[in-house]
């Protein structure tokens, strides 16, 4: 078959809810959106890890070091997860290293901001994470099947560090006036960051989107943030922590959240690799990268065979 047809074939299997294997022929297009999409991916687990890591050693006790350092460890862990993903369709794991090294790749928006308190990390680990959850769920079902089971593994662990930052942000709702406050300055400041984190409104973005094309995205941004409002936005209500946004409703009507859309030149500045924290961020991945070659020219060496 020529291209053309393999293609429409393609397409139909998709459409069908067949799954696609990494050795299977796909579409040029559908491989170069599936490596930049997981690339990304992996990416922002490796460099989602910063702003966390930096609380370790401030962290109030030594069970919140313990737990802070273990999400971590998963977070590098599921970044070399998805890279391996990626491999396989055909872009080598140095290279895409190299790649956020030297700023040609992109990381998510969240993870160029910095942290100033505590209150920051567990915004990271409730609604930060649960906006991940709400979006790695929705690929569960993604036509790229690899790219579906090892998120099945991700989400898991993902659920965990969920449960860890509302058990965070539990503590300082409970806690003194001034924990609630360090609280509610937290949401404050990352709520434009969290909407930002889906994306621009559908109209703006979703329009000729090869990804949904080809059902390995299957929720448009609107629909993830609408997700997102509903499971998180009750939470934060029912802890007494406002939302800064006082025309946030549910229309019952229209049977979805009305909300104010806030200034997306900030997204596109990042998407450029221009944001608070890019280059501090970037700068401490290369030297933890540098620093650790030695561990990788170790490993590379070949065992000498024994007679």
């Amino acid at each position: 078959m020529d291209t053309t047809t393999r293609t429409v074939d393609f397409k139909r299997r998709v459409d069908a809810g067949e799954k696609i294997e990494a050795s299977d022929w796909m579409p040029e297009e559908y491989r170069r959106g599936a490596i930049k999409f997981i690339e990304m991916h992996a990416n922002s687990e490796i460099m989602g890890a910063l702003p966390e890591r930096e609380w370790i050693a401030r962290a109030p006790s030594l069970r919140r070091k313990m737990s802070l350092t273990a999400k971590v460890q998963d977070e590098v862990g599921h970044g070399h997860l998805l890279y391996r993903i990626a491999e396989d369709l055909g872009k080598p794991r140095e290279q895409m290293i190299a790649d956020l090294l030297s700023g040609r790749s992109k990381f998510h928006n969240v993870f160029h901001y910095p942290t100033h308190t505590w209150g920051d990390v567990a915004v990271i680990g409730f609604l930060v994470d649960g906006a991940a959850l709400v979006t790695q769920k929705a690929l569960l079902d993604s036509s790229y099947a690899p790219y579906g089971r090892v998120l099945k593994r991700i989400c898991a662990e993902e659920s965990l560090h969920q449960r860890h930052g509302e058990d965070l942000v539990l503590e300082l709702c409970a806690g003194s006036d001034r924990q609630r406050a360090m609280f509610q300055d937290a949401v404050n400041r990352w709520w434009v960051p969290l909407i930002h984190f889906f994306g621009p409104p559908s109209r703006q973005s979703n329009s000729g989107d090869l990804l949904l094309h080809y059902r390995f995205r299957t929720a448009t941004n609107d629909e993830l943030r609408q997700r997102f409002f509903s499971q998180y936005v009750p939470k934060l209500w029912d802890l007494g922590i406002d939302v800064p946004d006082p025309a946030l409703a549910y229309d019952d009507e229209a049977g979805e959240w009305r909300w104010t859309e806030p200034d997306w030149e900030p997204l596109k500045r990042i998407a450029r690799n221009q944001g608070p924290m890019t280059e501090t961020r970037l700068a401490w991945r290369r030297w933890i990268h540098e620093s650790h070659d030695w561990v990788r020219q170790v490993m590379a060496e070949e065992e000498p065979i024994s007679a």
